[in-house]
């Protein structure tokens, strides 16, 4: 529920923001609030405390995000851009890009803070 949470506010987020950017900056600021708030609600709400400093776990949360930022810019730009208009669709084309490209690290991000950002073992 809290990685849905957090998909729909950056799903959200990238509507308004593209008013005022382009949709490549768009989805990597939507990623960085959908980001904030995922850390924060699974800090108190999914993984159980892990007695080290708040600084150690942003970190890894960090560096977690930044794989699966990668991989929903390429999904959700790939798609937009360049493999629908391909295809001739574009039916909300950067609508339809992002929920998918938003859906593909979700294993990845899980398992990377369950083992990284939230691990009881210091790192």
């Amino acid at each position: 529920m809290v990685g849905a949470l957090a998909a729909l506010v950056n799903f959200l987020s990238r509507i308004e923001l593209n008013h005022f950017m382009s949709y490549r900056w768009a989805v990597v600021m939507a990623y960085v609030i959908g980001m904030l708030t995922a850390y924060v609600l699974s800090r108190f709400l999914v993984f159980a405390k892990t007695n080290r400093h708040p600084l150690s776990e942003i970190f890894w949360f960090a560096l977690v995000n930044l794989v699966a930022v990668v991989q929903v810019w390429l999904i959700s730009v790939g798609l937009a851009e360049y493999i629908f208009p391909a295809v001739h669709y574009h039916f909300y084309s950067q609508e339809v890009a992002h929920i998918i490209g938003l859906g593909i690290p979700v294993i990845t991000s899980y398992f990377g803070h369950k083992y990284f950002s939230f691990s009881k073992i210091a790192k």
